[in-house]
């Protein structure tokens, strides 16, 4: 008998499953390695893709394979060597977070109930520091400046550190979300419209920071593509919430970055498991479900889950007990696990196996409590994000644990009202002193005061060195753009005269006049028509031919309707950007657009042309976004009216969308109902948004009805 036979054998003489099942594995993953040694690990992924297809003909059903075990995705081996002063760095975040606190706790002191968070930021810190300084690059970057779409209640933090770099004066963060003080104050979100010098885009309400970002990364590329700014490798990052991922604006595009190869796009979901009443996902697990659904949807995944006290544990985790054990933990455990010590942690985690137990046996219950999570390590944070700005090919997640309220202790920490937290008492003001060495005296930290590091002392150096290196400061809104001169009264002649005889409809005036605004010498390049998937039904197919739909790839097929004269043509230059039915989608392309000239420095001229029930009825809150963020352009609510789509019932039917416009400040509300109205109205948005620089946007509805 051979000895595996033997080692196959229970007491009892009869042959042990889970015996030969381990060997079966060990010779499998024997023989996996092999070929990854000798051939490498693509070759490695070509059997794995012929065992897949093997294995579905002989009808095996296969187990989820866009979900990974609960480990990090970059194992400590594959690190960079990190590029900063971690001592410094650690002090100047500390200092950073503490006046992220302190300005909330000031302003709820002042004015009891008037809001603000200090958890969400505490949880994130590390995210954004890390970024800071040695990813985000300023406006001053040869390359030019990224766009970072900052978590809406992480504000304070983005105030902290804008003081840090002695940027804000300290009467306005005494006077945060009191922005009409003496000595001017800070608003509550990221509002561009309150802060036009600082903030870029607004990302509250929840949700619309995921989508506008994906928009705006495609189209950075649609100007490289056409020509119109070199691609510089610069970058869209967005930093959201978990919770986030409830509202369906967080996912609903994720599929359109990745077909369109969005490798300028790197999100980071600051994963703290917590909403604002409870766990994201507290009979499950928010970090697989979302892993699976963006591997699924083709994004590049790195999960950022166990800081580096944990490296040793899973490089001896040589049978995977550990990673198994991780895996099927719920999220309300883990959160359990962040609050109630490390003799809970031994007994529930590591004690439900012996060999879990024996890796922890030299380490004492404080030391497993206070073990980092990944996305509070600089080092993991670093390396994921290394990888992220290098991969191509695809949009980059990071999935990066965190603690709610980090640093909070008894005051909130990791707890379900901590989101809630707007003040600290004493003993818990000096605990976060102490947690982060912050240098105040016991006297000091009683009224929660902000400190700063003079400019000459080593942390206010640094500070100032790496916002020179990385190309000054973010968050920041600077337009620079040359005025366009607007085309000439001959552009607009032919409808001041009426159609005479022939009728004609609102509809057919927008789309002729947009047809030579296209071609004027002048503006033409800039305009950017946005169609939800209606061409057609405005009459607009005659632009498929004369300057094509964009597409990143070009168009790889015949079209059906390749034989006509106006077919569908798809080319790596085009200028429309069909959405396919998505008006939010739509409304982001046009705010991407819309911004341009503060963004990209090019003064693009949106054309968005829809069915006028289907906007602002629709996605109010996307309205409000561009109007916030000071976009310029058009809106183009076609077959407006009760009596254009009267067959197709009451839904369609559109009588009152003059009345929600009307309600936004910076947007012009216009129902024309003769050729000469829509040039004179489009003519003159042109001069007051493009020549004359007002921050302001038209809404106009056309109809289909024909008359003379």
């Amino acid at each position: 008998m051979r000895c595996r036979d033997i080692a196959t054998i229970d007491v009892n003489g009869q042959a042990d499953d889970s015996a030969i099942e381990s060997l079966e594995t060990q010779d499998w993953l024997a023989s996996l390695d092999d070929v990854y040694v000798l051939r490498g690990p693509e070759r490695v992924a070509g059997l794995l893709r012929e065992l897949q297809i093997h294995a579905q003909r002989d009808g095996v059903s296969l187990p989820v394979t866009s979900r990974t075990p609960y480990v990090n995705t970059i194992p400590p081996e594959r690190q960079p060597d990190y590029p900063g002063d971690r001592d410094i760095e650690r002090t100047i975040k500390s200092i950073i977070r503490w006046n992220a606190m302190a300005m909330v706790v000031e302003a709820n002191g002042k004015s009891d109930g008037i809001g603000g968070h200090i958890s969400t930021y505490a949880s994130a810190a590390t995210l954004y520091e890390v970024g800071f300084n040695h990813f985000f690059r300023g406006p001053n970057h040869p390359d030019g400046a990224d766009i970072v779409y900052f978590q809406g209640h992480a504000s304070p933090g983005m105030y902290s550190r804008a003081y840090v770099e002695w940027r804000l004066p300290p009467a306005q963060l005494h006077n945060f979300r009191r922005e009409m003080a003496v000595g001017g104050g800070l608003s509550s979100y990221p509002h561009p419209w309150l802060m036009p010098d600082f903030w870029q885009y607004p990302t509250v309400s929840m949700g619309l920071g995921p989508l506008m970002s994906i928009y705006q990364a495609r189209f950075m590329q649609y100007l490289a593509d056409r020509g119109l700014r070199p691609d510089t490798g610069r970058r869209v990052w967005a930093f959201l919430g978990d919770g986030e991922f409830d509202s369906p604006e967080a996912s609903g595009a994720i599929s359109l970055a990745a077909r369109e190869n969005l490798d300028n796009l790197t999100w980071v979901l600051n994963c703290n498991l917590q909403r604002l009443d409870g766990p994201v996902r507290g009979n499950g697990s928010v970090v697989q479900e979302l892993e699976g659904l963006f591997r699924g949807a083709g994004w590049n995944v790195i999960k950022v889950l166990w800081g580096s006290d944990y490296d040793e544990l899973f490089a001896n985790d040589t049978d995977g007990i550990l990673a198994k054990r991780a895996t099927e933990v719920v999220d309300g455990e883990y959160q359990k696990y962040s609050v109630a010590g490390g003799a809970y942690i031994r007994e529930n985690f590591y004690g439900v196996d012996p060999r879990l137990l024996a890796m922890v046996a030299d380490r004492s219950d404080d030391e497993l409590w206070r073990m980092r999570l990944g996305g509070h390590d600089p080092i993991k944070v670093y390396a994921a994000y290394h990888a992220a700005v290098r991969h191509k090919g695809a949009p980059t997640i990071v999935l990066a644990r965190t603690i709610k309220g980090y640093g909070l202790g008894e005051a909130g920490e990791g707890r379900n009202i901590t989101h809630q937290q707007k003040k600290l008492n004493l003993d818990e003001l000096l605990s976060f002193r102490d947690r982060f060495h912050i240098p105040l005296s016991d006297d000091e930290v009683i009224n929660a005061p902000l400190y700063r590091p003079p400019r000459e002392s080593m942390e206010g150096r640094y500070v100032a060195e790496r916002v020179r290196a990385m190309g000054g400061h973010l968050p920041t809104r600077a337009p620079s753009y040359d005025p366009i001169s607007p085309p000439s009264n001959d552009a607009y002649a032919e409808f001041s005269t009426g159609t005479g005889q022939r009728q004609a409809s609102t509809t057919m005036v927008f789309v002729r006049l947009l047809a030579k605004l296209l071609r004027d010498p002048e503006i033409g390049r800039l305009i950017v028509p946005i169609v939800p998937d209606e061409a057609r039904t405005f009459g607009m197919e005659a632009l498929f031919r004369q300057v094509g739909i964009y597409s990143h790839v070009g168009q790889l097929y015949e079209p059906v309707d390749s034989d006509t004269l106006l077919y569908y043509k798809e080319s790596t230059d085009g200028q429309i950007l069909e959405e396919g039915i998505t008006e939010a989608g739509s409304l982001s392309s046009f705010i991407a657009a819309g911004t341009a000239y503060a963004t990209h420095g090019l003064p693009m001229i949106p054309f968005y042309i829809y069915y006028s029930m289907f906007g602002y009825q629709r996605v109010g809150d996307l309205v409000w976004a561009a109007a916030d963020s000071r976009t310029r352009g058009f809106m183009i609510g076609g077959t407006a009216g009760r009596t254009t789509l009267a067959g197709e019932g009451l839904q369609h039917q559109d009588g009152h969308s003059h009345l929600l416009f009307s309600a936004v400040p910076n947007c012009r509300a216009y129902d024309p109902g003769f050729a000469y109205e829509v040039a004179t109205l489009i003519r003159d948005g042109i001069r007051r948004m493009y020549s004359d620089g007002e921050d302001s946007f038209v809404y106009m509805t056309v109809g289909n009805e024909n008359y003379t």
